[in-house]
């Protein structure tokens, strides 16, 4: 855009000195001397034919008053007549704005050579909307800029082309953005993996070490590296009596507890174990058990190995099917198909099958845990016993206050040496370490007459149980071994229990491969003939069965019950 433009043909000419508040440029009048130095008419020195249309002299026939100098017809208001000669004819002036016209006749009064008044050289005004005659750019003065029209274009016109490459752009920047978020949540993955790994090593450890099952380590070494006594070690010992209420008979086992070596124990007493009783003579656990089985029998049983048993659990088998029951079954090996006890025909569908990994629920680990097979002793039933105890401790809840609400759940009536609350702590400790596999079953070793021996029993009372064996004295009362070969399993256990009665001392003696007629009574010296002789007295046998003969180990007199032995009649 030119910094000047011709409002018209022979006017004013104006300069731009800026943009209004609306972008549209402003400009002002340029002086008049600057208009004499800057005028250019494109017709001069042009002759035309020696015609000129806007020569005044064109319109108007010449004066014959004419002294050869021309003045033009009226005043342009800028600049004053100038003098010309034929090559270079005065410019012809034309101003719109004159109110005279070219007439020189100006219709409100004003005389043609009077011209407009002239304007003030700093008065600013718009451009006229009407264009004037093209004329060349010219030079901008010294000290202005020089404003062109393509400085001003200021829109430019949509490109397709320019289009297609801010989408291109846009495109490489998101995807480049999306791969260095990728980058970032990766290592940002990582560093969470190895600090969660981290801690997870760190807390595995620290519970080795606090378990003391670091290599190297143990819980019952001490701090300056002796380990402590068996003796010395803290045990919390619990009895747990089964009593049988279908079937008859009890089970008995003593539940452990190490503290310092943090190590749990199922220790299981055989029936025909030897005890004192208070009156000083010699019984057995099983008629300790039928005649008192609570704090009588926790004292004998404290005697006989050494120990300081806290409490007595009596479970009944009905309590132990709920207590399976509770916990959602138990998971053992099992050792033997044990028959249904309400099937109605044998040879049916045994309620436990013989295999590794079997679930029982409460009805099925009763079955289990007081099942003896035919010629079975006693031992092997107990075993039974010890592994749904201790599959029933797995099961257990390992939370004391869980635990409580368990036996809670089980309406029993507990000795008052044990609460709700010391058994459910008792046994949820139990639960957790059956649970880490520190846990255990042991039988406890029994002579024939129910005696302990230092030798055998060393393992169980002294490691587990940390005491020292006392059975009672020898000859303090007679020992009688019983073999069942009445074909009928029962009567063992109506003989034991009419011995023990009697004051006798029962030794487990099994049961024979086969059936025998008549009951026999052997003794092997002369000194226990009269012993043989009240023996068969309290089984209801005759006097004609006692004969001198083999003995078993460790009893002073021997009996075989044959078909000829009748419970009802002892």
């Amino acid at each position: 855009m030119n910094d000047r433009y011709d409002a018209g043909y022979g006017s004013d000419q104006y300069e731009l000195v800026g943009y209004d508040e609306y972008g549209q440029p402003v400009y002002r009048p340029i002086p008049a001397q600057h208009q004499q130095q800057q005028t250019y008419d494109p017709y001069a020195g042009q002759g035309y034919g020696g015609y000129d249309p806007y020569s005044d002299a064109g319109r108007h026939p010449a004066s014959p008053y004419d002294t050869g100098q021309q003045t033009p017809p009226y005043d342009t208001g800028q600049q004053a007549p100038v003098h010309g000669t034929a090559q270079q004819p005065p410019t012809p002036g034309y101003d719109p704005y004159d109110a005279a016209g070219p007439t020189g006749h100006h219709p409100y009064g004003q005389t043609a050579t009077g011209g407009r008044q002239p304007r003030v050289a700093e008065q600013t005004a718009h451009i006229p909307q009407q264009a004037g005659p093209a004329e060349e750019p010219a030079e901008p003065r010294q000290g202005e800029r020089d404003y062109r029209t393509e400085q001003f274009a200021f829109v430019e016109e949509p490109d397709g082309d320019s289009e297609d490459v801010i989408d291109w752009l846009n495109f490489t920047e998101n995807r480049t953005e999306r791969r260095e978020e990728a980058k970032r949540r990766a290592r940002s993955r990582s560093i969470a993996l190895v600090v969660v790994l981290a801690l997870v090593a760190v807390g595995g450890v620290g519970y080795l070490w606090y378990a003391g099952k670091l290599p190297g380590l143990s819980s019952s070494a001490a701090k300056g590296g002796t380990t402590t006594s068996a003796a010395a070690q803290k045990r919390d010992v619990v009895v747990v009596h089964l009593h049988n209420t279908g079937g008859g008979g009890t089970s008995t086992a003593l539940l452990v507890d190490n503290t310092t070596t943090k190590q749990g124990s199922t220790v299981l007493l055989p029936n025909s174990l030897a005890l004192t009783a208070d009156d000083g003579t010699t019984t057995t656990l099983a008629k300790s058990v039928d005649d008192d089985g609570s704090s009588g029998t926790r004292d004998q049983l404290d005697t006989v190995l050494g120990t300081n048993i806290e409490g007595t659990w009596r479970l009944d088998t009905p309590y132990l099917q709920n207590l399976v029951e509770l916990v959602g079954n138990i998971d053992i090996d099992t050792d033997a198909d044990v028959p249904d006890p309400d099937a109605k025909k044998k040879g049916e569908e045994p309620l436990v099958k013989k295999g590794k990994d079997q679930t029982l629920g409460g009805k099925a680990a009763v079955a289990y845990a007081t099942y003896r097979g035919s010629g079975e002793a006693q031992n092997a039933q107990l075993e039974r016993f010890g592994q749904v105890m201790q599959g029933v401790l797995r099961k257990l809840s390992s939370d004391p206050a869980a635990a409580t609400v368990t036996v809670q759940t089980l309406a029993q009536i507990l000795d008052p040496s044990l609460t709700d609350k010391d058994l459910g702590t008792f046994l949820a400790k139990l639960a957790d370490l059956a649970k880490g596999g520190d846990y255990k079953t042991a039988l406890l070793p029994v002579r024939n007459d129910g005696t302990l021996s230092a030798q055998t029993s060393s393992s169980v009372v002294k490691d587990i149980l940390g005491g020292t064996a006392k059975s009672p004295s020898a000859g303090s009362a007679v020992r009688v071994s019983v073999q069942n070969a009445t074909g009928v399993k029962d009567n063992t256990e109506k003989a034991r229990v009419v011995l023990v009665n009697g004051g006798y001392t029962f030794l487990e003696g099994g049961t024979a491969s086969g059936t025998r007629a008549t009951s026999q009574v052997l003794y092997s010296g002369a000194a226990d003939k009269e012993n043989a002789t009240e023996v068969a007295k309290t089984l209801g046998l005759d006097a004609k069965d006692v004969a001198k003969g083999a003995v078993g180990a460790g009893a002073d007199v021997s009996v075989v019950l044959g078909q000829d032995y009748k419970p009802s009649s002892s």
